[in-house]
């Protein structure tokens, strides 16, 4: 049954499990020529200059490296997830976020050999509480604009490109936990093997995991979380949900939110205020990497909140369909 009760419960739950864990944008590649657009389900951009939509065919991009995405315009499914993260996971006292979604800048998750090979034809875009979702997405996109991107541009200019990937590597390699208890409850011996061995490539060859050795060997990065997981049991994906704050939610992956944010590590051996330090490095090195693709997004959108809700369903029924092809 639908939920139909008002976020305010969730958002104080929420903002609470948020200054646990670090915070991810998954920012991933593929674009086109530049159109003002809304993002369908099955990879193909729609053009919303007056509200109606048309179908147009989207090429993926070369390869930017780890995360990186240049417009909304002519996103594929895939790089939906980075429309949605980058937008609306923002930092504050919670600087936190994990459902794969996630989430560190992670490198980019390559398509498994036995993944679907379409995405699901049709996204539900349950938003009952759009009118507060509105109000909170506009609150993150001034956080954004009056603290978030200031500190990311000085960010940018002390360190070099190879420094702030790196701190992205070695994050990501210690949510390594994550990744490996959700492949084991989706059943995937193999993807949870992949973890292990990526881990222990990465953090012996790769220096402490500041390098991504694993993807020389083959093993690319592939993200696995709760929210992704209850949705595989058929769990569905309840209204659709936005906290300052915190990255795009549903009802269920605000569930898989707080399981994730458990299974950091780095959680029980440092002090929160550590913790709280390092998440907000984490998301700062994110938007540094990614300064002029964020600003393409926004240049390149109508209605910036429908793009973003549709791409992050989009990317979150798609990551859920990879992974029971996965297993079968």
């Amino acid at each position: 049954m639908r939920m139909k009760a008002a976020p305010g419960a969730l958002l104080l739950i929420m903002v609470l499990i948020g200054c646990a864990a670090p915070a991810r944008f998954n920012i991933p590649t593929g674009t086109s020529e530049v159109v003002r657009t809304d993002v369908t389900a099955n990879g193909e951009a729609l053009a919303s200059a007056n509200g109606v939509r048309q179908a147009r065919t989207v090429s993926p991009g070369p390869d930017v490296g780890a995360r990186g995405f240049p417009t909304l315009a002519g996103l594929s499914d895939s790089s939906a997830a980075g429309v949605a993260d980058a937008t609306m996971a923002l930092p504050a006292m919670r600087l936190a976020g994990a459902n794969g979604l996630s989430v560190s800048a992670e490198a980019l998750q390559s398509t498994p050999e036995n993944a679907a090979e379409e995405t699901p034809e049709e996204v539900e875009e349950y938003d009952p509480w759009q009118r507060f979702n509105r109000k909170t997405f506009w609150f993150n996109r001034q956080v954004d604009r009056l603290v978030l991107k200031p500190v990311a541009t000085v960010w940018d200019k002390v360190f070099p490109d190879l420094v702030k990937q790196s701190f992205s590597h070695a994050l990501d390699n210690v949510a390594m936990p994550r990744r490996l208890v959700n492949n084991l409850l989706q059943g995937n011996g193999p993807g949870a093997g992949r973890e292990l061995a990526r881990f222990f490539i990465n953090t012996t060859m790769g220096v402490g995991g500041f390098f991504e050795a694993a993807s020389e060997v083959g093993l690319d990065p592939r993200d696995k979380d709760t929210g992704q997981t209850l949705g595989v049991y058929g769990v569905g994906p309840g209204p659709y949900l936005v906290l300052p704050f915190l990255p795009p939610l549903t009802v269920r992956d605000g569930i898989g939110f707080g399981f994730d944010a458990a299974l950091d590590p780095l959680l029980y051996v440092s002090p929160f205020a550590a913790s709280a330090g390092r998440s907000g490095g984490t998301i700062v090195n994110d938007r540094a990497l990614n300064l002029e693709r964020f600003e393409s997004v926004e240049e390149a959108t109508l209605d910036l909140y429908s793009a973003v809700r549709n791409a992050y369903l989009s990317r979150r029924q798609q990551a859920i369909a990879d992974a029971i092809a996965e297993t079968r």
